[in-house]
């Protein structure tokens, strides 16, 4: 199986679906709808799409899943069937059997929910043991507390800090916190989460 090859990851909680062209008009609208819960754009440490630029947000997503260096995925709610955000594999380095997980954004009301510990696990499990990767990264804007802290809580091993890293859309400078998971790691995280999705 090619890193960028469509697949749906299904759990209990969530279902991440590839985005594809025929249902480009469609997603766009879903997403637009996703990112009104809690005004996500507002942010200053994540890059969430304005409800009027979700279509080039999703035509961006599918110009990198063409070009095989970026797998994107709507977030959807199981229980109401709503997308509540987006996620995707992206820097894929198929060579080096490394990607990382990133662009990753949930509705407010569905934060702090079963809903990204399950995208994540189903992520991480499929990039081990379907794609066969030694490692899967995360990243994140350094002041980003929550969204690091999420991170952290995985079992990811902080690399450093890559300075001036991005230009935010406002015009700031973003130092980006970089994390990792490796092969050898897998086995302990993944006994983590499982752990984390049975109580929930």
């Amino acid at each position: 199986m090619a890193f960028a090859d469509p697949v749906t990851l299904e759990g209990r909680h969530v279902r991440l679906e590839t985005m594809t062209h025929d249902r480009a008009a469609a997603i766009a609208a879903a997403l637009a709808a996703a990112a009104t819960d809690g005004a996500m754009w507002e942010s200053k440490v994540t890059s969430i799409p304005r409800p009027e630029g979700a279509r080039a947000y999703v035509d961006q997503a599918l110009k990198e899943l063409d070009a095989g260096v970026s797998l994107p995925f709507v977030t959807i709610d199981r229980v109401s069937g709503k997308a509540v955000g987006s996620t995707r594999y992206m820097n894929i380095e198929a060579p080096h059997r490394r990607l990382e997980i990133g662009t990753t954004w949930i509705g407010k009301s569905f934060q702090r929910t079963a809903i990204n510990t399950e995208a994540k696990y189903l992520m991480l499990r499929h990039a081990f043991e379907t794609l066969n990767c030694i490692a899967v990264d995360l990243r994140t804007h350094e002041k980003n507390t929550q969204s690091r802290a999420a991170i952290e809580r995985l079992g990811a091993r902080l690399d450093g800090l890559l300075r001036n890293h991005r230009i935010m859309p406002d015009g700031s400078l973003r130092n980006t916190a970089t994390y990792s998971i490796i092969a050898t790691e897998w086995p302990a995280v993944k006994g983590r989460l499982e752990a984390r999705l049975a109580q929930g």
